[in-house]
């Protein structure tokens, strides 16, 4: 018989104890787990650290659940599946996590068992999703579900802030994306000064657009940038 899948998992929840319960759980059944105690620290590590699942509590110190996981949708982009702890059983109270993004709904008290259950139900969906989770332009392929990238077959690696620009270029393409809405998309309310992102730019161009292969990434003067394929007839 098979060894059960090993996931990373994220779990954002104030209760110490409850928190500490759930990891030992988990951990104990061979999974990777991270755990933040406020959602500040839980949004932090939801974008820096890649993982297969988030477990996130709705009512949290600094940043409650509800908004963390629509600026993980709206601001940071992420797919990562999103299963939300709750002591609020209505079902007004359940549409609202839904309506933020969140994917699957579990009431306190449960049992670790069926936490257990639903977590891979999660990344089965996300990792089946197949072609629907994948991004293509030209011989560019993302797989938002591993985060992998690669062009005419080979790897490449990239940073977070490049990674979630090209993002957003591979889903606008090939239609010109204005700089502040690229800005946007890789700092939410708080974009650095211009030179960041052109910096940032430059190792992404570096990385799809190596030498001998025909470029993807442009640059339109005074307006942004434009990701589409070499035989792609826009402008």
């Amino acid at each position: 018989m098979n060894a059960p899948a090993a996931f990373s998992i994220l779990i954002v929840e104030d209760n110490a104890d409850l928190a500490a319960n759930i990891a030992d759980f988990l951990e104990s059944h061979g999974h990777q787990v991270d755990v933040a105690l406020d959602g500040v620290t839980g949004l932090h590590l939801a974008v820096t650290q890649p993982h297969d699942v988030i477990v996130l509590d709705v009512m949290l110190p600094g940043i409650d659940g509800l908004t963390l996981c629509r600026r993980l949708r709206q601001d940071a982009r992420s797919t990562t599946p999103v299963l939300m702890l709750t002591a609020r059983a209505t079902l007004d109270d359940k549409a609202a996590g839904f309506g933020e993004g969140a994917d699957d709904y579990l009431v306190k008290p449960f049992e670790l068992r069926e936490l257990e259950l639903r977590i891979a139900a999660l990344v089965r969906r996300a990792q089946g999703g197949g072609k629907l989770n994948q991004l293509t332009v030209g011989d560019l392929v993302f797989d938002l579900g591993t985060r992998s990238l690669q062009r005419a077959g080979r790897p490449i690696s990239l940073p977070l802030l490049p990674l979630r620009i090209l993002e957003q270029l591979m889903k606008r393409s090939p239609n010109v994306v204005w700089r502040r809405e690229i800005e946007q998309a890789a700092w939410g309310d708080s974009p650095p000064d211009s030179d960041s992102l052109r910096v940032h730019m430059h190792t992404l161009r570096a990385a799809i657009d190596p030498p001998g292969l025909p470029p993807l990434l442009h640059t339109v003067r005074g307006v942004g940038y434009q990701l589409k394929a070499p035989d792609d007839p826009s402008a």
